[in-house]
């Protein structure tokens, strides 16, 4: 699949921040069930890497007057987290189950195999894992993601009686999926300024984009209503999300398009602060770092690789 701009093949999802309302039982969740590593602080915000790294993957926020996200608003649909393995997902998988938390669902996409479930506010969330490439579904020269059962049974059987030590190396972001108020104004901003490639446009209501070949790093819907507003300040949700664009030429390429159709840009030492047309906040970094905004006290990174302001 050829890229319209051309961005590194290696752009990715890096660092997501979520606003939630209770630090305490989102540790409880994030890191003491799940297994994600503590890795610093800022003020009431925890920074949450996977092991074997110290770059962030999530930034939690505490707002104690934080309530639900509204439903018919733009904001977060899901943070997909991606294992390694399939054995790693069946293992992730059948610790949750015996924790007793919910689900909301199971897919086979065809390119992955999924689980979705809330995080303790409800901020939704995917669990899954890649199928080779070589495997992949195309229809008419173009990637064909499906949503088809999951075989639950057969993928639990992956799953070893071995005890729990945490996530495994490489769990990474591989993609997040936004609620959007207009799809081609979505395109218009994530294809034709950040430079990301349409990998589907079939798929009902949906819209999805990628670098590299990729399935899909930003997943856009319409399923919260087209011309949705965004959600309140005070909801729970996403704050903002990195993507990592790690060549200077790119990084700038997307900078010169940001400015050249009159958008609002603020920018710092290799960050980019945009946000898309429904008002979801992205930060387009040059390398593994994300950057904390509303902290005070100036700019300053941190051994994490996240930054505040």
């Amino acid at each position: 699949m050829r890229e319209r701009i051309g961005l590194p093949e290696n752009t990715h999802i890096g660092g997501v921040h979520l606003q939630i309302r209770d630090l305490g039982r989102s540790l409880a969740f994030y890191r003491d069930l799940l297994g994600f590593q503590e890795v610093g602080r800022e003020g009431t915000t925890v920074l949450l890497s996977a092991p074997g790294s110290r770059s962030p993957l999530l930034a939690l926020t505490e707002r104690r007057d934080a309530r639900p996200k509204p439903p018919r608003t733009t904001g977060l649909y899901h943070v997909a987290i991606r294992l390694p393995t399939r054995r790693d997902l069946a293992r992730v998988f059948r610790r949750l189950l015996e924790h007793g938390w919910p689900f909301q669902g199971f897919s086979d996409h065809g390119v992955s195999e999924a689980l979705y479930l809330p995080d303790p506010d409800g901020n939704g969330l995917e669990l899954y894992r890649d199928r080779p490439r070589e495997q992949w579904p195309w229809r008419g020269g173009r990637l064909a993601m499906v949503t088809a059962p999951l075989d639950v049974e057969d993928l639990l059987r992956e799953a070893t009686a071995e005890s729990w030590e945490g996530l495994p190396v490489g769990t990474d972001i591989g993609h997040i999926h936004l609620h959007v108020a207009d799809l081609d104004e979505a395109e218009a901003f994530y294809s034709g300024i950040l430079g990301l490639a349409v990998t589907q446009r079939d798929y009902p209501g949906a819209r999805f984009f990628a670098a590299g070949g990729y399935h899909h790093h930003v997943g856009t819907n319409l399923w919260a209503g087209r011309g949705v507003p965004p959600p309140p300040p005070e909801a729970v949700g996403l704050r903002a999300f990195a993507l990592v664009v790690p060549e200077e030429a790119a990084w700038a390429g997307i900078r010169e398009r940001a400015i050249a159709a009159g958008l609002s840009i603020r920018e710092g030492p290799g960050v980019l602060f945009l946000r898309d047309p429904s008002g979801n906040a992205v930060q387009v970094t040059m390398e593994d770092r994300f950057v904390l905004e509303g902290s005070g006290g100036g700019e300053r990174a941190g051994r994490s690789g996240f930054a505040s302001s």
